[in-house]
């Protein structure tokens, strides 16, 4: 309550505080640097990505940090949009205050100005005119409007003031340029998936996270075809078609149907010399109910198909499901050495019997071509195709799984042909390799067949056998004891050996021999066991270590090495591929953006808005016009800008000129500046 007489000023209200402090520069800025920083890590972290790509990046404990502060999706966060949300309504409050002054001031001619005001000045002259004060005020009037400017005469007392201004329309570029922020986030929100979070947290629809077949995912995952923006993103086969497209959400999906079908005709990559793409693009067919004939066009990356509303991008490329004949070998069975036969094709997930075990076998990627560094005398940069691959995993009844890269053809290594295949347990751990040796007849045959022999204990009993009489010919009495003990030793080594192969034994050694003995008695262990791989190898064939020539031997000696790392392997079988019929498929990127055209209207207006403020500077001068007495008049001329003072000082010289040229202006006194 306020008591009569009581001219003090009333304190502001709360809700007149939150307005002023809406509107604040201070805030604008806060605001704008929060976006700058937020979009500078939307750009540095690669969005919506697949959460297990993030987790090998970041490891556990960030990936969650992350998550939680939304990172991942920075565009769509709950955070980014609301302080979009709060900039918009700064920059309106902005406006809604300073725009009316602005507006006023576009049009008002200050002509109350004082002497002495324009005195201090810093850009000043005068000089006296030979014509009385009225005449002087229309000559400098048409001087002024000659030069551009809007003028306005007023009398001050016993004095004439003509106030000039050029430029008002500068301010009208502080109105675009906050404006322009406005439209621009409003055009933001509008492409944002806002109202798709709203929509979730209201329960209407779920994030599914489950790699499910399109017919299998539920109707809460599905969007409906409407005015909502979105972008989302799907791979086609060539000769398949789409009619919706995947919106990545977190750690999941959601689905969001088409008006129209989308059919791949062709796809077609190039590539560079090192294997990298070269430029790759899709031959495509819009199937629309509203069209009478279906629409056909190519697209490449940055070529996109602009459809009504709908924006179609080459975004990526795959495998579209190509179909492979594969021959599965045995590695540790003992039911023989023929292979099996598996017609499947890449993403397909097939059960395979494997003795007693049941083994899943899911087909992950097939890759026509790898190209590999593989440098020569002439050409230390040369590269080379080494031929298609095919990455799959094998998965135990227990769900543990391991990742395999199989080449199709034989490598080169050291003068020397193998059959590579990388092993891995995860997607952060690189490939190690298993190789294993071409035959004579250029398969894998020979290998499999050693390993056969390895596991038969009737032959490496007698091959057990025949090495004891042999190494025990020279005593002079039969020890039957020291024969069955020998023998018993030599097939005991070969079993450890197939089992866990030279790590195995060496870890017999050191946990059975003594310490004392180890030293004299390990090297003769294993001299033993590769004498008594060297005769299962020959077995039946008549042949010896002593007798075979050097090929067969480096065979023999590779067949041990990639025998002795299958422990390590971790698969009872290998898998060769011997056909293909390479599918390939397109992945498009399918946006609706009905805010984008918004965006580019506050982009010009914040272009022009800029170029106003910048280009277009607010001038003003003043002429203050006294009778001396004696028929002239005393002119006093002063000017100002809001931009460039260093170039206005030339701009007024010139201005000046013309208005002593305009006044005829004779006795001068000058022209005074400081």
């Amino acid at each position: 309550m306020r008591l009569p007489g009581d001219n003090s000023p009333r304190p502001d209200s709360t809700a007149r505080r939150l307005f002023r402090f809406l509107g604040s520069m201070d805030l604008a800025i806060t605001l704008l640097l929060t976006l700058a920083v937020a979009s500078v890590i939307g750009t540095v972290l690669q969005q919506n990505q697949p959460y297990t790509d993030y987790v090998i990046k970041f490891g556990p404990y960030w990936f969650e940090v992350f998550e939680a502060l939304g990172l991942y999706d920075v565009y769509s966060a709950v955070w980014f949009l609301a302080i979009l949300t709060l900039l918009v309504i700064s920059t309106s409050v902005c406006l809604i205050r300073h725009t009316p002054l602005m507006l006023k001031d576009m049009r008002h001619m200050r002509t109350n100005v004082q002497h002495k005001s324009l005195r201090a000045m810093h850009h000043r002259a005068d000089w006296l005119a030979n014509d009385p004060p009225a005449q002087v005020a229309d000559e400098l009037q048409s001087a002024f409007k000659t030069a551009g400017f809007r003028t306005r005469r007023a009398e001050k007392g016993n004095a004439l003031v003509v106030s000039a201004m050029r430029g008002g329309v500068n301010r009208l570029g502080y109105i675009l340029t906050h404006l322009a922020i406005v439209v621009i986030c409003v055009g933001g929100l509008m492409d944002g998936n806002l109202p798709l979070k709203l929509a979730e947290w209201q329960g209407k629809i779920q994030v599914e996270t489950r790699d499910l077949a399109l017919r299998d995912i539920p109707d809460e995952s599905r969007l409906s075809v409407g005015e909502q923006a979105f972008r989302g993103s799907v791979t086609i086969p060539e000769g398949r078609a789409s009619e919706v497209t995947f919106l990545q959400m977190r750690d999941g999906y959601v689905v969001q149907p088409l008006p129209f079908r989308i059919e791949v005709l062709d796809f077609r990559i190039e590539h560079y010399d090192n294997g990298q793409p070269k430029s790759f693009e899709s031959d495509l067919r819009i199937h629309d109910p509203d069209r009478e004939q279906p629409l056909e066009q190519t697209i490449a990356v940055n070529h996109p198909l602009i459809y009504g509303d709908y924006a179609i991008y080459q975004s990526s490329f795959g495998d579209g499901g190509s179909k492979l004949d594969v021959s599965v070998w045995p590695l540790d069975t003992r039911a023989g050495t023929e292979p099996m036969t598996l017609e499947t094709q890449v993403f397909e997930q097939r059960q395979l019997q494997w003795g007693e075990e049941t083994l899943q076998i899911e087909m992950n990627s097939f890759d026509p071509f790898n190209v590999n560094a593989s440098p020569t005398e002439d050409n230390p940069r040369a590269m080379r195709d080494v031929g298609p691959s095919m990455t799959f995993k094998i998965r135990q009844p227990n769900g543990e799984a391991l990742e395999y890269e199989n080449y199709m053809f034989p490598v080169n290594r050291e003068g020397r042909d193998f059959f590579l295949s990388g092993v891995r347990s995860s997607p952060s751990d690189n490939f190690a390799y298993l190789y294993i040796p071409v035959d004579a007849d250029g398969g894998i045959e020979g290998f499999v067949e050693f390993a056969g022999r390895l596991r038969d204990d009737a032959l490496v009993k007698a091959q057990a056998d025949e090495m004891t009489t042999a190494s025990l010919a020279d005593l002079p009495v039969d020890d039957e004891a020291l024969q069955k003990n020998l023998s018993s030793t030599l097939q005991k080594l070969v079993s450890m050996f197939s089992q866990g192969g030279f790590g195995r034994v060496r870890d017999f050694i050191d946990n059975t021999l003594p310490e004392t003995e180890r030293e004299t008695l390990a090297p003769a262990y294993l001299s033993m066991l590769r004498e008594m791989l060297g005769r299962i190898y020959f077995a039946g064939t008549g042949e010896s270590t002593d007798t075979a020539d050097e090929d067969e031997l480096m065979f023999l000696q590779d067949s041990v090495d990639a025998f002795g790392t299958l422990p390590e392997y971790g698969s009872p079988v290998y898998l060769q591929l011997n056909d293909f019929e390479h599918i390939q498929a397109t992945g498009l990127q399918i946006a609706r953006t009905p805010g984008k055209n918004i965006v580019y209207l506050g982009c010009f207006m914040l272009i022009a808005g800029v170029f106003i403020m910048f280009y277009l500077p607010q001038r003003r001068f003043w002429t203050w016009l006294e009778s001396t007495g004696q028929g002239d008049t005393q002119v006093l001329a002063a000017g100002m800008t809001n931009r460039n003072p260093r170039e206005f000082d030339s701009y007024f010289e010139s201005i000046i000129q013309r208005l002593r040229a305009a006044t005829e202006a004779g006795n001068s006194n000058g022209t005074e500046r400081s």
